[in-house]
Protein backbone atom coordinates (compact mmCIF):
# COMPACT_ATOMS: atom_id res chain seq x y z
CA UNK A 1 0.00 0.00 0.00
CA UNK A 2 1.61 3.25 -1.07
CA UNK A 3 0.16 4.93 1.88
CA UNK A 4 2.29 3.02 4.22
CA UNK A 5 5.41 3.67 1.99
CA UNK A 6 4.73 7.07 1.97
CA UNK A 7 4.28 6.98 6.33
CA UNK A 8 7.64 4.45 6.48
CA UNK A 9 9.75 7.42 4.56
CA UNK A 10 8.96 10.44 6.83
CA UNK A 11 12.06 10.37 8.73
CA UNK A 12 12.43 9.99 12.31
CA UNK A 13 12.72 13.54 13.26
CA UNK A 14 9.36 14.18 12.32
CA UNK A 15 7.77 11.19 14.16
CA UNK A 16 4.90 13.81 15.01
CA UNK A 17 4.14 13.89 11.20
CA UNK A 18 4.03 9.77 10.81
CA UNK A 19 1.62 9.74 13.58
CA UNK A 20 -0.34 12.65 11.74
CA UNK A 21 -0.70 11.25 8.70
CA UNK A 22 -1.68 7.96 10.08
CA UNK A 23 -4.29 9.30 12.30
CA UNK A 24 -5.62 11.90 9.89
CA UNK A 25 -6.13 9.74 7.46
CA UNK A 26 -6.45 6.11 9.06
CA UNK A 27 -8.99 7.24 11.73
CA UNK A 28 -10.44 9.91 10.16
CA UNK A 29 -14.80 10.21 10.52
CA UNK A 30 -15.20 11.69 7.60
CA UNK A 31 -17.12 9.78 4.87
CA UNK A 32 -14.91 7.78 2.21
CA UNK A 33 -15.68 9.98 -0.43
CA UNK A 34 -14.96 13.38 1.42
CA UNK A 35 -11.35 11.94 3.19
CA UNK A 36 -10.11 10.38 -0.43
CA UNK A 37 -11.35 13.65 -2.36
CA UNK A 38 -9.60 15.92 0.06
CA UNK A 39 -6.54 13.68 0.21
CA UNK A 40 -5.66 13.83 -3.09
CA UNK A 41 -6.54 17.73 -3.66
CA UNK A 42 -4.77 18.39 -0.77
CA UNK A 43 -2.11 16.24 -2.32
CA UNK A 44 -2.18 18.08 -5.85
CA UNK A 45 -2.01 21.09 -3.50
CA UNK A 46 1.19 20.43 -1.38
CA UNK A 47 3.44 20.37 -4.91
CA UNK A 48 5.44 17.41 -3.45
CA UNK A 49 5.37 14.69 -6.41
CA UNK A 50 5.98 11.75 -3.60
CA UNK A 51 3.26 12.74 -1.50
CA UNK A 52 1.04 12.46 -4.85
CA UNK A 53 2.21 9.77 -6.51
CA UNK A 54 1.88 7.74 -3.02
CA UNK A 55 -1.52 8.76 -1.98
CA UNK A 56 -3.24 9.40 -5.61
CA UNK A 57 -3.33 5.70 -6.33
CA UNK A 58 -5.57 4.68 -3.15
CA UNK A 59 -7.10 8.37 -3.64
CA UNK A 60 -8.28 6.90 -6.89
CA UNK A 61 -9.55 3.26 -5.88
CA UNK A 62 -11.52 5.19 -2.89
CA UNK A 63 -13.95 7.30 -5.47
CA UNK A 64 -15.91 7.21 -8.19
CA UNK A 65 -14.65 8.84 -11.48
CA UNK A 66 -16.65 11.80 -10.91
CA UNK A 67 -15.57 12.31 -7.47
CA UNK A 68 -11.85 11.58 -8.78
CA UNK A 69 -12.24 14.07 -11.05
CA UNK A 70 -13.71 16.60 -8.95
CA UNK A 71 -10.84 16.79 -6.67
CA UNK A 72 -8.42 17.25 -9.23
CA UNK A 73 -10.99 20.31 -10.37
CA UNK A 74 -10.82 21.58 -6.83
CA UNK A 75 -7.26 21.55 -6.62
CA UNK A 76 -6.77 23.42 -10.06
CA UNK A 77 -9.66 26.03 -9.86
CA UNK A 78 -8.30 26.68 -6.40
CA UNK A 79 -4.74 27.24 -7.26
CA UNK A 80 -5.79 30.36 -10.00
CA UNK A 81 -8.59 31.68 -7.18
CA UNK A 82 -6.39 31.43 -4.24
CA UNK A 83 -3.75 33.60 -6.23
CA UNK A 84 -6.45 36.11 -7.32
CA UNK A 85 -8.53 36.36 -3.96
CA UNK A 86 -5.15 36.23 -1.70
CA UNK A 87 -4.02 38.96 -4.09
CA UNK A 88 -7.28 41.23 -4.26
CA UNK A 89 -6.91 40.97 -0.42
CA UNK A 90 -3.72 41.47 0.75
CA UNK A 91 -3.50 44.69 -1.82
CA UNK A 92 -3.93 47.51 0.10
CA UNK A 93 -6.09 49.48 -2.72
CA UNK A 94 -9.67 48.59 -1.77
CA UNK A 95 -10.47 49.12 -5.26
CA UNK A 96 -9.32 45.91 -6.41
CA UNK A 97 -11.97 44.11 -4.65
CA UNK A 98 -15.22 46.49 -6.27
CA UNK A 99 -13.72 45.10 -10.28
CA UNK A 100 -14.92 42.10 -11.86
CA UNK A 101 -12.99 39.27 -11.28
CA UNK A 102 -13.64 38.26 -15.43
CA UNK A 103 -12.32 34.51 -14.37
CA UNK A 104 -14.29 31.59 -15.56
CA UNK A 105 -15.25 29.56 -12.71
CA UNK A 106 -17.53 27.34 -13.61
CA UNK A 107 -16.82 23.86 -11.95
CA UNK A 108 -17.64 25.74 -8.58
CA UNK A 109 -21.03 25.60 -9.82
CA UNK A 110 -21.49 22.31 -10.82
CA UNK A 111 -18.54 20.38 -9.74
CA UNK A 112 -20.34 16.51 -10.84
CA UNK A 113 -20.45 15.75 -6.81
CA UNK A 114 -22.10 16.88 -3.68
CA UNK A 115 -21.91 20.78 -3.48
CA UNK A 116 -20.62 20.35 0.60
CA UNK A 117 -17.43 17.70 -1.03
CA UNK A 118 -16.19 19.80 -3.06
CA UNK A 119 -16.60 22.90 -1.23
CA UNK A 120 -14.99 20.82 1.70
CA UNK A 121 -12.18 20.43 -0.74
CA UNK A 122 -11.79 24.10 -1.92
CA UNK A 123 -11.41 24.69 1.51
CA UNK A 124 -8.77 22.33 2.44
CA UNK A 125 -6.68 23.45 -0.53
CA UNK A 126 -7.19 27.21 0.28
CA UNK A 127 -5.66 26.11 3.52
CA UNK A 128 -2.65 24.97 2.14
CA UNK A 129 -2.66 27.92 -0.16
CA UNK A 130 -3.28 30.36 2.21
CA UNK A 131 -6.14 32.16 1.38
CA UNK A 132 -7.74 33.54 3.42
CA UNK A 133 -10.97 35.32 1.98
CA UNK A 134 -11.50 31.78 -0.13
CA UNK A 135 -10.93 29.79 3.53
CA UNK A 136 -13.49 32.49 5.04
CA UNK A 137 -16.14 32.12 1.39
CA UNK A 138 -16.26 27.85 1.48
CA UNK A 139 -16.47 28.10 5.61
CA UNK A 140 -19.34 30.02 5.34
CA UNK A 141 -20.74 27.48 2.75
CA UNK A 142 -20.09 24.87 4.44
CA UNK A 143 -21.81 25.87 7.80
CA UNK A 144 -24.59 27.54 5.70
CA UNK A 145 -24.88 23.50 4.20
CA UNK A 146 -25.02 22.24 7.74
CA UNK A 147 -21.56 20.94 8.27
CA UNK A 148 -20.21 20.75 11.62
CA UNK A 149 -16.60 22.80 12.47
CA UNK A 150 -15.32 19.41 13.32
CA UNK A 151 -15.54 18.28 9.77
CA UNK A 152 -13.87 21.51 8.37
CA UNK A 153 -11.59 20.92 10.89
CA UNK A 154 -10.67 17.79 10.11
CA UNK A 155 -10.32 19.00 6.18
CA UNK A 156 -7.78 21.75 7.09
CA UNK A 157 -5.77 19.04 9.40
CA UNK A 158 -5.45 16.82 6.37
CA UNK A 159 -4.49 19.93 4.57
CA UNK A 160 -1.91 20.30 7.33
CA UNK A 161 -0.36 17.74 7.54
CA UNK A 162 -0.27 16.01 3.57
CA UNK A 163 1.57 19.70 3.02
CA UNK A 164 4.09 18.98 6.02
CA UNK A 165 4.98 16.01 4.92
CA UNK A 166 5.35 16.76 1.27
CA UNK A 167 7.78 19.67 2.71
CA UNK A 168 9.48 17.57 4.66
CA UNK A 169 9.87 14.34 2.32
CA UNK A 170 11.04 16.80 -0.73
CA UNK A 171 13.26 18.91 1.61
CA UNK A 172 15.06 15.22 2.70
CA UNK A 173 15.17 14.29 -0.88
CA UNK A 174 17.01 17.77 -1.84
CA UNK A 175 19.28 17.00 1.14
CA UNK A 176 19.94 13.63 0.17
CA UNK A 177 21.77 14.59 -3.39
Amino acid sequence: MAFDELKSAVPDFAKDLKLNLGSVIGNSDLPKQQLWGTVLACAIASRSPRVLRELEPEAKANLSAEAYTAAKSAAAIMAMNNVFYRTRHLLSDPEYGTLRAGLRMNVIGNPGVEKVDFELWSLAVSAINGCGQCLDSHEQVLRKAGVDRETIQEAVKIASVIQAVGVTLDAEAVLAE
